[in-house]
């Protein structure tokens, strides 16, 4: 499952959601415009940047979300960041914000970068460190619906708890009719990412949905999770194809992986 691809989706469609990630006013995703940027004549793809209105003096965010061990992620940031300052050489101050299913995953080496961190222009979330479900603002409790479990074709009892709830909570405290059927076609998205192996029938049955969205991200996802068995046969291969001596993007190109996929399989088996 692409975890991340979910979280970029999240911001861009509610992006108050990141704000109250980071402790600020929801109100103040008024005031950005979520998006990618791509750094001219180099490798890099910052993926989710929240860029102040035009006029705006708002800091700007650059925000990664990182489910997979990655000991260069800080070199990496930092550099796409400082070329990106470079090439365009806003007027807002910035700060970057790093979201991590748990501690375990940050693996990455702070002490050339340390100055950013104490500083709090470059912050960590774990998410699994967040509180429980029930006691958070909804939106923060949808970001960390992603989190509730990973890889499994049925929902375990506790997941299950988790997103009965969420959906619950959804109907009985948003008043705006638009803002309700937004976070519910979500959590539909995140369910069908999460749990590809059921029909759209069984989900509508065992989560309570009246009726499931016919959206775009949730055809999309239902058409991901057809396609995970597929894609992690081709993860599979990475490794003994770069053992033969072909290069990241050779392998890349022979199975129709992005570069960014092989590498990352790459790094997790040196």
């Amino acid at each position: 499952m692409k975890t991340d691809i979910i979280f970029y989706r999240l911001f861009q469609e509610l992006p108050d959601i990141f704000f109250e990630l980071i402790g600020n006013p929801p109100e103040e995703a008024s005031l950005y415009q979520f998006s990618s940027v791509e750094i001219k004549q180099t490798a890099f793809r910052i993926d989710g940047v929240f860029l102040p209105t035009q006029g705006s003096d708002s800091q700007i965010y650059f925000v990664e979300v990182q489910f997979q061990a990655d000991g260069e992620i800080y070199s990496r940031l930092i550099a796409e960041i400082c070329l990106y300052l470079r090439q365009n050489k806003p007027q807002n101050d910035w700060g970057a914000v790093i979201l991590y299913p748990n501690r375990n995953v940050d693996t990455g080496n702070i002490k050339h970068y340390c100055e950013f961190f104490t500083s709090g222009r470059v912050r960590r979330i774990y998410l699994d460190e967040l509180g429980e479900g029930a006691s958070l603002p909804i939106g923060i409790a949808t970001a960390k619906l992603v989190i509730a479990t990973d890889d499994i074709a049925m929902p375990t009892a506790v997941n299950y708890a988790q997103a009965r709830v969420l959906i619950d909570r959804t109907k009985s405290e948003i008043n705006s009719p638009s803002k309700q059927q937004q976070l519910l076609q979500f959590i539909e998205t995140i369910l069908a990412y999460k749990f590809p192996a059921m029909s759209r029938e069984e989900m509508e049955e065992m989560f309570g949905l009246s009726e499931l969205k016919q959206t775009r991200f949730y055809q999309e996802a239902f058409q991901e999770g057809v396609e995970q068995g597929e894609l992690k046969g081709k993860l599979k291969a990475v490794p003994a194809m770069l053992a033969a001596g072909l290069t990241v993007e050779q392998v890349a190109k022979a199975l129709d992986l992005s570069v960014e996929e092989v590498r990352q399989v790459a790094q997790s088996h040196p």
